[in-house]
């Protein structure tokens, strides 16, 4: 059988590096894992654009290899004309920031959105949020790294005037073998919300500097919670509580051990003019403490921080996923509400709602399921890409 690949470019002058797979069936996933893959004779270095071919050497797509990482090749396109330079960074930032502004209408509602949603915006391993006029980049590949200078280029011309801050973790900066070097923390921003106010600090740990994904979110249990008494447990910014008191619940006491997100949800709730109770504490010695004293509340958020990122560990996540929630329905009367949250994108929404019938079962409690609901619409998620479609928000109502 002659073969289908034919020395493919990407630029002029240049002849890519090729990797091939050990199986002749098209991967159903931008992933390709480093077992799936024949090791190179020569050396590649991380974040290369490669060319990639099956086991009957026919073309398959072009990617980012990096043979020091989990996830050995990142497909990004399957067109064998398209090059992956300059413009084609420029191309798909420029699509994703049009779906967001034209499609989606963002700017109506909040200055305060993803702009590009990794592998969902076709960009993997790339991050971008917007707080008003800065944009918060974060890096999870050396190949995206690479590209650093035409992705700040290409957000520069669709953000006239816009501050820039980027960084990546350290853990992503091993696991992928590059050096980012961060820019200089901005000072916090105000944003805005459905009408509310809220300060975003990029730099300051809590994820880009706002929890954006949550906004629809807050707003639906805002709505839900209208006359009741609130309880938001690792409640960080303070944004669910800052809108069910604007939205007209009872009163609303917040609880995380971060005192300084802390401090920022105080400034949060002082901005919209709203009174909230923030307590720093432990909140399984809270909600014990709160149980004890027959302490009730008719409204309760659970949203903790994403409790692993190793898959060996996902039935560790969910063992605890269950011990805050079976200990929060103890301070929940018959009739109340209870929002339930995961963004622990390993553990998927069917194993998180099998915890919450095991919860009620070991409770003895009725719990309906009203809504499951995941983050705004500005995160999209690829139907190959499940893993994306990482937050589960799942209104209940308890009996």
């Amino acid at each position: 059988m002659r073969s289908r690949y034919h020395s493919r470019m990407n630029a002029p002058n240049t002849v890519l590096p090729v990797i091939r797979l050990k199986s002749d069936r098209t991967p159903g996933h931008p992933w390709v894992w480093s077992a799936q893959v024949h090791k190179p004779e020569a050396r590649i270095p991380p974040g290369s654009v490669v060319d990639v071919l099956d086991a009957k050497d026919r073309f398959v797509g072009r990617g980012f290899w990096n043979g020091h990482a989990r996830i050995a090749l990142r497909l990004l396109g399957a067109d064998a004309a398209e090059a992956i330079d300059a413009n084609w960074i420029a191309a798909r930032i420029r699509r994703a920031v049009q779906l967001r502004r034209e499609l989606l209408q963002l700017d109506r509602d909040t200055d305060a959105w993803r702009v590009v949603h990794s592998e969902g915006d076709g960009l993997s391993g790339l991050i971008v949020d917007r707080y008003a006029d800065i944009l918060v980049v974060e890096y999870f590949a050396a190949g995206m790294w690479k590209f650093r200078e035409a992705i700040h280029a290409a957000l520069a011309a669709e953000f006239p005037g816009a501050r820039l801050y980027w960084f990546a973790e350290s853990h992503v900066q091993k696991q992928e073998s590059f050096d980012c070097r961060a820019a200089e923390v901005p000072a916090a921003v105000e944003v805005h919300e459905h009408g509310l106010r809220f300060h975003a600090a990029p730099g300051c740990g809590h994820k880009t500097g706002f929890f954006a994904d949550q906004r629809d979110n807050r707003r639906r249990f805002a709505e839900l919670a209208r006359g009741r008494r609130v309880l938001d447990l690792c409640c960080n910014a303070g944004g669910f509580a800052v809108h069910a008191m604007a939205g007209g619940a009872r009163e609303a006491t917040g609880v995380d051990m971060d005192a300084g997100i802390l401090d920022i949800a105080r400034a949060n709730a002082a901005a919209n003019g709203v009174a909230v109770d923030f307590q720093q504490a432990d909140i399984f010695d809270w909600l014990r403490a709160a149980v004890a004293r027959g302490e009730q509340y008719d409204a309760v958020i659970l949203d903790p921080a994403k409790l692993t990122r190793d898959r060996s560990k996902v039935f560790d996540a969910l063992k605890k996923y269950f011990a805050m929630n079976r200990l929060a329905l103890d301070a929940i009367p018959p009739g109340g509400l209870l929002l339930t949250c995961s963004c622990t994108g390993l553990v998927s929404e069917a194993d998180f709602l099998e915890m919450l019938r095991r919860v009620a079962l070991n409770a003895g409690r009725e719990i309906q399921i009203l809504e499951v609901r995941g983050a705004g619409a500005d995160h999209p998620v690829r139907a190959d890409v499940p893993e994306s479609r990482y937050l589960k928000a799942v209104f209940c109502r308890v009996e």
